[in-house]
């Protein structure tokens, strides 16, 4: 096989608004690979969960009910007229509806289930039979590709992420504030740290990213580097 042919798995894991989802997809659209964004997976499944009654007021998720629940939940993705790829929910598109503050409060809950991690890399692994993949998320070099060719960890510090995150939602006209935001971050880093499926950690051979001064066209160069060294092995 040439090694213009050859095609890898990328794997970008790190923590929540970290800038992962950007990074994977532009890096996804500038190689000509496919984009799977495994967070709104887990947001998809934690909205049915809301809307089903299946979370408490306290954030407390209930893991049976939902468990049950899983063989009636569909998700997939639908890439849009404008270029974008929205987040389909048993047909619905529900890519402004996961991104909201609520479902971002309990989002962490329902990923701690491990029927709800374990069904979902099943659907994760399923996506990179062929190959020619980006992926992005909390796991994803340490348990749905361990194998992946590339991995790249991504990090900065919270109240970066927080100041991203709050001005992402304004953009979309989503309302939040920065202490509710970095509340939320915060809590989110140690709920994924120390879940005991699939904790977030580094794979021990991913590249370290710390995207906190870099430009959004600095961080595309250093990921296109990084996919082109991998590629001509």
């Amino acid at each position: 096989m040439d090694k213009n042919d050859k095609k890898i798995i990328i794997a970008i894991d790190g923590y929540s608004s970290s800038g992962k989802s950007t990074m994977a997809k532009s890096l996804a659209k500038a190689i000509g690979y496919k984009y799977v964004d495994t967070g709104a997976m887990y947001r998809a499944v934690t909205l049915y969960a809301m809307r089903h009654g299946m979370i408490g007021k306290d954030h407390v998720a209930n893991a049976q009910a939902i468990e049950a629940a899983l063989p009636d939940i569909n998700i997939t993705f639908m890439l849009m007229p404008d270029g974008t790829q929205h987040t389909m929910l048993n047909g619905e598109d529900v890519e402004t509806l996961i991104r909201r503050m609520d479902v971002s409060d309990n989002v962490s809950p329902v990923s701690a289930i491990p029927a709800v991690r374990r069904n979902l890399v099943s659907k994760q692994q399923a996506f990179g039979t062929e190959r020619g993949i980006v992926m992005d998320g909390r796991d994803i070099g340490t348990t749905v590709f361990p194998d992946a060719e590339l991995k790249i960890f991504v990090n900065a510090p919270a109240a970066t992420r927080a100041m991203r995150r709050v001005k992402e939602l304004q953009e979309k006209g989503i309302p939040a504030s920065y202490d509710e935001v970095l509340a939320n971050v915060e809590s989110r880093d140690h709920q994924d740290e120390t879940r005991a499926e699939s904790p977030l950690r580094r794979a021990e051979d991913a590249v370290d990213l710390d995207n906190s001064d870099l430009t959004l066209e600095e961080q595309d160069a250093i990921l296109v580097r990084l996919y082109k060294e991998r590629i001509s092995r």
